[in-house]
């Protein structure tokens, strides 16, 4: 895994500009460095070793040198594509990222439908001055790019783009509410105004000054009425085959582990020499027994962490620096601590991400069953409830009227909402907002065939796993100069999971029962039918403990608060949930979480 990071235009002091991005950037490639600079373009790469240790060093050429690549990832099918590729092409070196070359030269643009893998990489065709970069299927690695004028940067994080002398770092007022209500950056264009993020499955071509983006991926389900039996063996070979395949390394590889089912079944599995889990004090949000029962019988080991509320809020700051935009899921800072325990043994770990939107692992898809009795119920009443209960203060059984009142598309936004619109604008001091609705809308529409539960998957794939998980993974894990592998997020894995009939993903008694059977086979214990946790947070009561609480309250009364939030407002959401009259925790991290971000890249950068 690498960072990569360059630009194309006429530019002054290309060397010295180039160095800088990459220094910015140097945590995700510690090993070495890599640069390359012509009259139009300069590319520079952050390496950290995994395949071909010794000759797999970057920028690389193809024979007469005319193209050349910056990649940061894995493709685990490379060795198949060697097979075919060197009956025209020489290898000088026995590394993937020389098969991403001689494939663009024998493939051109459609090298990504080949590619099995994970990926954001950068070619530059010197000969027809063409810069062409691409993120994987998934959005696993990320890319980003920016324009001004007659110059174009790219690089794996925005604050690479911080070090370059034409790029205007701006903030981007128009999406605070939308954030607000998504806990991340909801929109492909982020919170600095003009950068934009290269999405799941798009590629793009830069030549004379022109940006031309291409869809190569898009998710596709294709439900089918099979037997169970077929339906877990099916999933059972295509996860031993991403497994093994995701186990090709020439350094070790260990794996996060979490009571759960996702990442016990991948250790089952992959049986690493060593798993990381992460826990507190409160028995409630503590996974570390758990974590240590499945390695226990299975005769590998587990290192574990008990996080305190003091070095939680201690590293909060340098972690929503690393995130680049603010990501207000509690969760992704416990990340960064199994992360940390990680690096010290190994350099790739795997992770469980993706299992809960292919296979229907989360429990509001249980509504299509659970709350089919209210569905009876004719829309036109179901409507009328809804909207009388929108205009009162959230309440779980309200809320269930309000949503079950709407049509799925007016209000399913993913798992992460947090504030609903209205809300949100009545907490800022600012117009122009970008709506949910609109945000989402071009899903639903591209979709509105499909059903309601294949609807659910889609949006929480874009708007839950790639703006939430796979970006605090990313940078949590690259934080430290390690690498995090998701086996779930496969094509051969996906070629199953979108097949899966409804009742595969969903039944009355659990969630995700196909993936629970094909499981259940390998792992020695009961985590296969365990709810998911997935590293919680117990920030519900710090926060109410007197020292975050203050921690907080100076935040909500600070200069950057005041100018874009509405004071008593905010405030009353921290008072009624400290004094117990609300649970409010999501909101006022939300609110802190930006705030404390915005600190980092607009007061002190």
């Amino acid at each position: 895994m690498c960072g990569i990071a360059g630009f194309v235009g006429p530019t002054k002091n290309k060397k010295t500009i180039l160095k800088q991005m990459t220094d910015r950037i140097a945590h995700r490639g510690p090993d070495s460095e890599g640069f390359y600079i012509d009259e139009l373009a300069a590319l520079g790469h952050r390496r950290l070793s995994i395949i071909d240790l010794s000759t797999g060093n970057q920028p690389m050429y193809n024979e007469d040198e005319s193209i050349v690549i910056i990649f940061n990832g894995e493709i685990y099918n490379y060795i198949e594509l060697r097979a075919i590729l060197q009956e025209k092409h020489q290898f000088k070196t026995s590394s993937d990222t020389e098969v991403l070359i001689h494939g663009y030269e024998e493939w051109g643009s459609e090298l990504t439908k080949k590619l099995r893998g994970m990926f954001s990489f950068a070619i530059w065709d010197k000969k027809n001055e063409t810069l062409f970069i691409a993120v994987d299927n998934w959005g696993i690695k990320p890319l980003y790019y920016y324009q001004n004028e007659d110059t174009f940067m790219f690089a794996s994080e925005i604050k690479a783009f911080l070090d370059h002398p034409k790029f205007k770092k701006e903030f981007n007022e128009s999406l605070l509410s939308a954030y607000l209500c998504f806990n991340s950056t909801p929109t492909t264009e982020t919170f600095f105004k003009g950068v934009y993020r290269l999405e799941p499955g798009y590629q793009l071509t830069y030549k004379d000054n022109a940006i031309n983006i291409e869809r190569y991926f898009k998710l596709e389900f294709q439900e089918k009425e099979e037997p169970i039996s077929k339906i877990t063996a099916d999933i059972s070979k295509a996860m031993k085959d991403s497994v093994d395949h995701h186990q090709i390394a020439d350094v070790e590889v260990g794996s996060f582990l979490s009571s759960g089912i996702d990442s016990s079944y991948l250790v089952s599995l992959a049986r690493p020499d060593k798993t990381y889990t992460v826990g507190y004090d409160n028995p409630k949000y503590d996974e570390i027994s758990y974590a240590q029962d499945l390695t226990s019988k299975l005769g590998i080991e587990n290192k574990s962490k008990k996080i305190t509320k003091e070095e939680y809020m201690k590293a909060f700051p340098k972690i929503m620096y690393h995130m680049d935009e603010p990501l207000a899921d509690p969760s992704a800072i416990a990340l960064y601590f199994v992360a940390q325990i990680a690096s010290q043994d190994v350099k790739v770990v795997m992770s469980g991400e993706g299992a809960d939107e292919l296979f229907g692992g989360y429990n509001s898809y249980r509504e299509e069953i659970d709350q089919n009795w209210y569905m009876k119920i004719p829309f036109f009443l179901r409507h009328l409830a809804s909207n009388i209960v929108s205009v009162f203060p959230e309440v779980r059984g309200l809320n269930f009227i309000y949503r079950r009142g709407q049509k799925l598309k007016d209000y399913h936004i993913g798992l992460g909402r947090v504030f609903r619109d209205k809300e949100a604008m009545n907490i800022i001091n600012l117009k122009n907002q970008i709506h949910t609705k609109d945000i989402v809308a071009p899903y639903y529409q591209e979709y509105q065939n499909c059903s309601t539960m294949i609807q659910r998957q889609v949006i929480d794939y874009h708007f839950w796993l790639v703006r939430d998980f796979l970006h605090a993974v990313d940078r949590n894990t690259m934080m430290f100069g390690l690498e995090a592998r998701t086996p779930f997020l496969d094509l051969k894995v996906y070629d199953i999971a979108r097949r899966l009939p409804t009742s595969a993903k969903i039944s009355k008694e659990t969630t995700k029962p196909a993936l629970r059977q094909a499981a259940k086979k390998v792992i020695p214990n009961e985590s296969y039918k365990k709810k998911k946790l997935g590293f919680p947070v117990p920030l519900r009561e710090w926060m109410r403990e007197d020292d975050l609480y203050q921690e907080i309250k100076d935040k909500f009364n600070s200069p950057i608060a005041k100018k874009y939030f509405k004071i008593k407002k905010i405030n009353k959401l921290l008072e009624d949930h400290k004094n117990r009259k609300k649970d409010n925790y999501k909101k006022v991290w939300t609110i802190y979480t930006f705030i404390v971000w915005y600190k980092q890249f607009f007061e002190e950068i």
